[in-house]
């Protein structure tokens, strides 16, 4: 089955198959059809979906729900999810899964609802108290905005950690052909750590607080051993990266923009190519540095090199790599001529 929908639609369709019973929710533009999405879906479903009085009351249902081993979720843009921040580090702390989509908006502050791509730092370095990371997803699709809210789900679960569907106001409210899931997916099993108000998990304990600082301590390197463990699950996506000579990287709707880049400088025989992240944490970074060996990275991003300053702490200082930025930020996007202009620019200044 296929259909004509915007990305937030497809948000909501992917948390149906995903399996998700309870949305709670507070609207925001340019995040607000994924509750209008639910709203509609959800009923007819038999689940729940609750618009609470504001993102914080939102977030700690969310932790309610998953404490009692539901699939639930929430939705929000830049300032409902900073006000998500000390329920996003309480889900990590307590090892809860959650599933957060932020379509990223102007800021800081309200800014404004054009698109942009600040708060990478945000939804990569934590956010919140703590030493603690969620899982993030990056969509750069219709089709993508389904498949990893879907992804984000069985993430969240299998580590038993927040997951973040991290897009943008581009990504949220463009249409394009949606090919539905095949099937529903089936609940995974919470017995083992979910309080489900029954005999049999009566003795599971759902805290992040430990008393004792050797016990908090302990607690907190486990948390770190999780994060490394989740390296296995780094995805990126290459194209036509086997002779580049300039590799263009973005996430969402850079990469959108960068593969088009990229596909006009092969037209005028400049070997190039695109290297996006899917996983922004854990972070792709085998596939950066076989990119990194063509010598030359242009990161194409619409915020103030928050991405960019990821990409250069995992490079390894060991291969040699000039890497430059081009970005736009205030809800101004890139045009692809000025980023084929810039990648041209390196590589002239590199034959020099």
């Amino acid at each position: 089955m296929r259909k004509f929908v915007k990305g937030n639609e497809a948000v909501a369709i992917g948390a149906v198959y995903a399996g998700c019973e309870m949305y709670f929710g507070y609207p925001i533009t340019p995040a607000s059809d994924i509750a209008h999405a639910v709203a509609e879906y959800f009923p007819q479903l038999g689940r729940e979906h609750l618009q609470a009085e504001c993102e914080t009351g939102a977030i700690n249902m969310i932790f309610g729900a998953a404490a009692a081993g539901k699939l639930s979720m929430t939705a929000s843009s830049g300032p409902g999810i900073s006000l998500m921040q000390e329920g996003m580090s309480y889900l990590a702390g307590a090892q809860l899964p959650a599933v957060v989509v932020n379509v990223m908006r102007v800021g800081p502050g309200l800014g404004n609802i054009g698109p942009e791509q600040g708060d990478y730092n945000q939804a990569v370095k934590g956010g919140g108290h703590g030493n603690y990371h969620s899982l993030v997803l990056a969509p750069a699709s219709v089709q993508e905005m389904c498949d990893l809210t879907m992804k984000a789900f069985e993430l969240s679960f299998k580590y038993r950690n927040p997951a973040i569907v991290l897009a943008d106001a581009v990504l949220g409210q463009m249409m394009e052909f949606l090919t539905f899931p095949e099937e529903m997916k089936v609940k995974p099993m919470t017995d083992g750590w979910a309080v489900h108000g029954d005999h049999e998990t009566r003795c599971n304990l759902i805290t992040s607080i430990y008393l004792d600082n050797e016990l908090q301590e302990r607690h907190n390197w486990a948390l770190q051993e999780k994060y490394s463990a989740m390296q296995v699950e780094a995805l990126a996506e290459s194209y036509l990266l086997e002779d580049a000579e300039i590799v263009l990287t973005g996430y969402g709707t850079s990469a959108r923009i960068a593969r088009s880049a990229v596909d006009r400088l092969r037209d005028e025989g400049i070997k190039s190519g695109l290297l996006r992240p899917i996983t922004l944490f854990p972070f792709p970074t085998e596939q950066l540095q076989r990119a990194a060996l063509a010598g030359k990275i242009l990161v194409v991003e619409l915020s103030n090199g928050q991405y960019r300053d990821d990409l250069l702490l995992h490079l390894d200082r060991k291969i040699p790599c000039q890497v430059d930025l081009i970005n736009r930020m205030g809800g101004n996007m890139m045009k692809v001529k000025d980023v084929v202009e810039k990648a041209k620019k390196m590589l002239r200044e590199g034959s020099q």
